[in-house]
Order: structure tokens, then C-alpha cells, then sequence
């Protein structure tokens, strides 16, 4: 298997991992804050846009000559 293939799926999971990880620990917050701290919308984007952010950096250091 080539590289860039391994790149893509260690890369995909790594993405998902984190995506699971910060939006259980938002979700986590709200309960033990009793009241909701941020909103169900807000706890998606920011649990997706970091993970993504870091992928697409990723790519660009493992693709740089």
C-alpha cells in the first residue's frame, strides 16, 4: 500500500477519533453544568472544524518536499 493511501486512512481516523472525543467532552460539560453552556449547534461546529483544521495541516507538512 502507497503512502499517501496510508496517509488517508490513518488521517480519516485520527479525524473521527478526535471529532468523538471533543463533542463527548463538550456534551460532558453541559451535563455536569447542569444548564446548557453552549448550544447543540455551536458544540457540532467547533467539534468538527478543529479536528478538520488539523487534517488539512497535516496534509500540507506530509506533502511538502
Amino acid at each position: 500500500m502507497d503512502d499517501k493511501k496510508l496517509f488517508w486512512i490513518f488521517g480519516t481516523l485520527q479525524t473521527l477519533t478526535l471529532i468523538a472525543i471533543i463533542y463527548l467532552i463538550f456534551r460532558s460539560l453541559n451535563i455536569m453544568a447542569g444548564v446548557s453552556t453552549i448550544g447543540p449547534d455551536t458544540q457540532i461546529v467547533l467539534s468538527v472544524l478543529f479536528p478538520m483544521f488539523l487534517l488539512a495541516v497535516e496534509y500540507m507538512i506530509y506533502t511538502k518536499d
